[in-house]
């Protein structure tokens, strides 16, 4: 369990997050959402421990880790997908697996990770981590270091950034895969229709406050109303 208490957060003399409370319970699939510059990415960057909160508490496993830093928190088990994966000059999608087990894996056992995202590891295995990857491919070679490490929280910042249509697709069932089996809790930032149905919640930000939690039957109804109402706005 993760919890966020009365935290705020400025940046440049701009108010980008505003009393956010939230608690992620365990075993459960969060997508948080909400309009461009509403506050998303900051506010997983803030659970990271990325960026600091000016005020407020962050409340893992009944231990505040406020002023824990990235890597305390990675080995407390809070794990990081950036929306543009990093780049490993030198490293192999097996030295990588390794690195995210902690411990030393055969080659059968870290094509098995490949294989849960959908990669042929034969092909795989030995690549480097460079640009001569794709986006989609190297977005599922860190989902699949995550899995690796299995983490309590696995934080996902806006997937589905940067990677073509087909691509997409393969994203998203590999996440109805860990909705259904993933022992820990998910968190994923995105404005995708997709992702947001297969939420247990869906959390809904808006200028940097939190304006609906709710399930997705309600959230989605909200939103696809929202937009409509603003259609209508634009076509008068």
């Amino acid at each position: 369990m993760i919890e966020l208490q009365n935290i705020n957060f400025t940046k440049d003399n701009k108010k980008i997050l505003n009393n956010i409370n939230i608690k992620f319970e365990n075993n459960k699939f969060y997508v948080i959402t909400g309009p461009n510059g509403s506050g998303k990415s900051t506010l997983a960057k803030i659970i990271m421990g990325i960026n600091k909160p000016n005020e407020g508490k962050i409340i893992f496993n009944h231990k505040d880790i406020t002023i824990k830093n990235v890597t305390s928190r990675a080995k407390m088990g809070i794990s990081f997908a950036f929306q543009q994966p990093v780049l490993f000059k030198g490293i192999t999608v097996y030295d990588l697996l390794k690195f995210a087990t902690k411990k030393e894996i055969t080659k059968k056992e870290a094509c098995a990770y490949l294989s849960q995202v959908g990669l042929c590891a034969i092909e795989y295995i030995d690549r480097e981590i460079n640009n001569t990857l794709s986006g989609g491919e190297l977005k599922r070679i860190e989902i699949a270091s995550i899995i690796a490490r299995n983490p309590s929280v696995a934080i996902f910042d806006e997937p589905e950034a940067g990677i073509d249509l087909w691509s997409f697709e393969n994203l998203t069932n590999i996440f109805k895969k860990l909705s259904k089996s993933y022992n820990g809790t998910i968190i994923i930032i995105s404005h995708q229709e997709k992702i947001l149905k297969m939420a247990d919640e869906i959390i809904l930000l808006e200028n940097g406050t939190i304006s609906k939690i709710g399930s997705k039957n309600e959230i989605l109804e909200n939103i696809i109303c929202h937009k409509c109402c603003m259609k209508g706005t634009e076509d008068e």
